[in-house]
């Protein structure tokens, strides 16, 4: 309805001049100091995933599949996994020891609406929290915003708090819960929705780039400022199921 309002008065959203749709941002090897990643291969990957996560069946509690019962239940996901355009998956390679630290993805790729999500994250208990783990989200939030995207999305079960946790971390801001937005495994999901948007960036940058930085950790490797504080300002609102 228009309700009379004037042409002058009429406002339809920021116009994009010269806006692009950016490529798919899946098919890359992205290195960083300490992780590279991968597009998951099941012949080369799936073996040693599997290891990296046995015994740690909870990894699976908010996921659509899993735990797997066997290295070669894991291998079919694995190859069909990564024979998959969107879901991309990338496996997270330590490059210490050159073994692997887990698996995520971009999803949900909508290049017309340049937005793009990250998700299907599962880390091994070794490299939660990690600085492996934190470069590695670094790492492809930076390389879909390079590629054009606006909009970088990360969803979870609303259960998981965790990953509502790591979203705020990250210098993700809180959308809301989309109640009863699934059901998984025969159970109810209410669905958290986060996101980081392309004008967030800059101060993200200066962000991680502070706490990357070699000063911000002592000898024994313990950071002296949290990643959590320095996105803090950034985040435009903040997840009230873990604030208040």
């Amino acid at each position: 309805m228009s309700g009379g309002i004037s042409d002058d008065q009429r406002f339809m959203g920021e116009e994009l001049a010269g806006w692009t749709a950016p490529p798919l941002p899946g098919g890359v090897i992205l290195e960083g100091e300490v992780v590279r990643l991968e597009p998951l291969v099941a012949d080369q990957h799936a073996a040693d995933l599997f290891q990296a996560f046995s015994g740690y069946d909870r990894l699976w509690d908010y996921m659509p599949y899993g735990p797997f019962v066997s290295a070669a239940a894991y291998h079919r996901w694995a190859k069909e996994a990564g024979a998959s355009g969107d879901p991309a998956f990338f496996v997270l390679r330590d490059r210490a020891s050159g073994h692997l630290a887990g698996i995520a993805s971009y999803l949900r790729i909508s290049p017309a609406a340049g937005s793009v999500e990250v998700g299907h994250i599962c880390i091994a208990p070794a490299f939660q929290r990690s600085r492996l783990f934190t470069e590695a989200m670094w790492l492809m939030m930076d390389h879909a915003f390079r590629l054009g995207y606006r909009r970088y999305e990360w969803k979870c079960n609303a259960l998981n708090m965790a990953s509502r946790r790591a979203a705020q971390r990250l210098g993700f801001s809180y959308e809301g819960i989309f109640r009863q937005a699934a059901v998984v495994k025969g159970r109810n999901r209410d669905t958290a929705w986060f996101a980081v948007i392309d004008k967030d960036l800059p101060a993200l940058r200066e962000a991680f780039a502070a706490w990357f930085a070699p000063s911000n950790f002592d000898a024994a490797g313990r950071q002296r400022e949290s990643l959590s504080d320095l996105t803090r300002l950034v985040r435009v609102s903040a997840d009230p199921g873990l604030t208040g």
